[in-house]
């Protein structure tokens, strides 16, 4: 039984339940105080799961200036927030839960079983256990005049006045999973500093296929290539034609300077190498020798292995007279010119850019404007690429703004 004179723990409100959202909760609900979760989804951790769907890349293991280079112009906000919750801190978070990890070769980091389920429930379940209530089917509605909570629910419209309010509503992709940006007008009306919400880690498109490279080659793989952008070295990797552009995980990783490139200018040049391994002077040796009665096709596959995709691409891409000229043909295949002028929407984009700038944020991420509540996830303004830098900034920023409100409600952890 509780004494009359023991006072009642400090209550907090989380909207989301998404991996900053339940990162948060967990930091506070071992400090003593009471947690409510409210996310509006059936389930939690929605977004999450199906990020597992395709192997469950949790986070990387590459040194940390390489990783802090990952989050580009917002990496000095980042910088604490990872610091103090980096790749080995999270493989150990896992690690406590009952769940094993491995690097795999590429250096990201994976649960064992590749699965996303099975950490999910062993959270979840260490949550209950340390008090946390969580509340499905529960949409955040904004706020009363007064500052109150407004919650959507089964039963109807719910209203609170928690301690302090934590904020881990996601971004504006995969809105069926929850992350909707309709939070964005409620904080812009309070005067809160917001960046637009943009796709990022997405697909692009060109201005148009030919008839032929879309029918025959949609969903086809470009592998073992490298990708440049202006003022940005090459990058090696692989990426998919689609039937309207180009997507995949190269894309993924160049999506923040294509996008700002199609905002300025209208159109983003890539410069695609086919053969990254190969020098062009060896290429334009290949290219020079006789091929006889064999047609160009079979003289690219059988000098250089260049065929299928890549060699349609090439067709595509290429002045037709440079397939006369091995030295002009020879610069092509080492640097072809690929135009992107437009990002696919934001709907299908894994990740956004945009939400809360981090200006209008203190140190501990508590909003400057609205005392008492703070923003963690994929709602700040940050990006990163896939491979496990995404996650790792969403359980980073969640716990670092659950420790915020420890320090608000100057409760010792």
């Amino acid at each position: 039984m509780t004494d009359a004179n023991t006072p009642l723990p400090f209550h907090v409100a989380i909207i989301g339940g998404g991996p900053a959202g339940l990162m948060a909760a967990e930091v506070l609900s071992q400090a003593g105080v009471r947690v409510d979760v409210y996310d509006a989804m059936p389930s939690v951790g929605r977004k999450f799961l199906l990020a597992g769907v395709g192997g469950m890349n949790i986070t990387h293991s590459e040194a940390w200036p390489a990783f802090l280079s990952r989050y580009a112009e917002r990496s000095p906000q980042m910088a604490p927030l990872l610091q103090a919750f980096d790749a080995q801190a999270l493989r150990q978070w896992i690690h406590d839960l009952g769940i094993e990890t491995f690097v795999g070769s590429s250096g990201r980091v994976f649960p064992t079983d590749m699965k996303a389920a099975p950490l999910l429930r062993a959270w979840l379940k260490r949550l209950r256990e340390c008090g946390v209530v969580i509340h499905t089917r529960h949409r955040w509605l904004g706020w009363q005049a007064d500052g109150t909570l407004r919650i959507g629910s089964p039963e109807g419209e719910k209203q609170l006045r928690p301690d302090a309010v934590l904020l881990a509503l996601g971004g504006g992709s995969w809105a069926r999973l929850g992350s909707d940006g309709a939070w964005m007008p409620w904080l812009a009306e309070r005067g809160v500093t917001l960046a637009p919400l943009q796709a990022s880690n997405c697909g692009f498109d060109v201005a148009d296929w030919s008839e032929v490279l879309r029918s025959k080659f949609a969903g086809a793989p470009l592998k073992n290539i490298a990708i440049a952008l202006e003022h940005h070295s090459p990058r090696l990797g692989e990426c998919v034609i689609t039937a309207t552009g180009i997507e995949g995980s190269l894309i993924y990783a160049w999506s923040a300077p294509i996008r700002e490139a199609i905002n300025q200018h209208g159109v983003a040049t890539l410069v695609i190498d086919l053969l990254p391994g190969k020098p062009v002077d060896k290429v334009a040796t290949a290219l020079a020798k006789p091929r006889g009665s064999r047609s160009m096709s079979k003289h690219l596959h059988s000098q250089l292995g260049l065929d299928g995709v890549k060699a349609a691409l090439l067709r595509e891409l290429a002045p037709a007279d440079a397939f006369n000229d091995p030295a002009r043909l020879a610069e092509a295949i080492k640097a072809l010119a690929l135009k992107l002028v437009k990002a696919r929407p934001l709907d299908e984009a894994i990740s956004s850019a945009g939400g809360v700038a981090f200006e209008a944020l203190d140190e501990h991420l508590m909003l400057k404007q609205l005392p008492g509540v703070f923003c963690a996830g994929e709602m700040l303004d940050w990006e990163a690429p896939t491979g496990g830098y995404l996650l790792t900034g969403c359980f980073a920023s969640g716990r670092a703004a659950g420790w915020g409100v420890l320090r608000w409600l100057k409760v010792k952890p």
